[in-house]
């Protein structure tokens, strides 16, 4: 018999109080804003595939597996190529952490009499196991990646596509002069030294794609004669990471382009109309820029990939741990293992140069 002081709310009348309850969450410093919406956006997400009429109490471990199932299923929201990939593991794992955390809210509130979640047998693969396709580019695919950013943030690329900030881009290449289209856009219009950044940053320094959006201009200053970004990660914490010298020269062109065009806002990344650049904007940013690299060295990755490729790739040069760590922002050495690949060769590579055979000198 059901105790009679269960609350019969409907999925949806459940996901609203408990959507409530995690971003007031953010008031008292118990979760970050970003974390907070990547909940309510799963909520939300569980909400369509369940049935919003449905009372949550309802819900059995099957219909859980279902819901779960169905996720798994669902497009890559973040990918706007025909053909995009299904979801990942790391996004499946994430989802049913988010749906538990609400049926565990949902238990201690009374809202179900037995969490079904602990009779679901759907689980997605852990991260850091083995991945039906790589998240780092490799040396060739990142550095094509840069080098079409680099070329960008130099010569003013046009285009005819409209991109995630409503501004034209493509695959074209204009003059520095602002010939053609280029010379007729509005100044607070051209983003190709912003989308050159952007790209620099996440190849280079591998911030979280959260970190990136919420830098302010004020974040990035100089201290002897090195720039540096005073990045604002989880839990409140920062880290003051120098800037590779080509990306701190990119980064001065984009504040001289942003300062002419008179914007007040104190983002660092902003749209075309002058706002503050959203999450869900950096993946057309990274793709539009990928359009530009051969298509022998091009790769689809996510900014989460490129945060990969950083970590893969400053470890493979033989760079301290612990600098790394540091660079990406974790407490934990042991942390690190989930952000390295391997990469092909590497092993060959590392057996050739092995320190134990090399002369007193550093020669063989």
């Amino acid at each position: 018999m059901r105790p009679a002081d269960l609350n019969r709310l409907t999925v949806q009348e459940s996901a609203d109080r408990y959507v409530e309850l995690i971003r007031a969450k953010t008031l008292t410093g118990a979760l970050s804003p970003a974390t907070a919406e990547v909940y309510a956006r799963d909520v939300a997400t569980f909400v369509r595939l369940a049935g919003e009429g449905r009372v949550l109490d309802d819900l059995t471990g099957e219909d859980v597996d279902a819901i779960l199932l169905a996720f798994a299923r669902k497009p890559d929201g973040r990918r706007a190529e025909p053909g995009a990939g299904l979801q990942s593991a790391s996004s499946q794992s994430r989802f049913r952490r988010s749906v538990s955390a609400l049926f565990k809210h949902a238990t201690l509130a009374g809202w179900v009499q037995v969490n079904p979640m602990a009779l679901a047998t759907v689980t997605a693969k852990e991260r850091g196991g083995l991945r039906p396709e790589r998240r780092a580019l490799t040396r060739e695919q990142a550095q094509g990646l840069i080098g079409a950013a680099r070329d960008l943030s130099g010569h003013r690329g046009d285009g005819g596509g409209r991109g995630d900030a409503g501004v034209p881009d493509g695959a074209g290449a204009a003059p520095a002069n602002g010939t053609g289209a280029e010379r007729g856009r509005r100044r607070d219009q051209r983003t190709e030294l912003r989308d050159a950044l952007i790209v620099l940053l996440l190849s280079t320094m591998g911030p979280r794609v959260s970190e990136l959006v919420r830098a302010n201009v004020e974040d990035f200053y100089t201290n002897d004669g090195v720039r540096y970004w005073r990045i604002f990660g989880k839990g409140g914490k920062t880290r003051d990471v120098p800037l590779p010298g080509d990306v701190a020269r990119v980064l001065e062109a984009y504040l001289l382009e942003r300062g002419r065009a008179g914007a007040p806002e104190k983002a660092l990344l902003l749209s075309w109309r002058g706002r503050r650049l959203a999450r869900g904007d950096v993946q057309a940013v990274i793709d539009r820029v990928q359009r530009r690299v051969d298509p022998d060295r091009r790769r689809s990755v996510t900014p989460h990939g490129l945060r990969h490729t950083t970590a893969t790739h400053l470890l493979a040069d033989a760079v301290d741990m612990d600098a790394v760590r540091r660079v990406l922002g974790h407490s934990d050495l042991a942390t690190l293992g989930r952000y390295r690949d391997e990469l092909p060769g590497e092993l060959e590579v590392a057996m050739r140069a092995h320190p134990l055979l090399r002369g007193p000198s550093g020669g063989r």
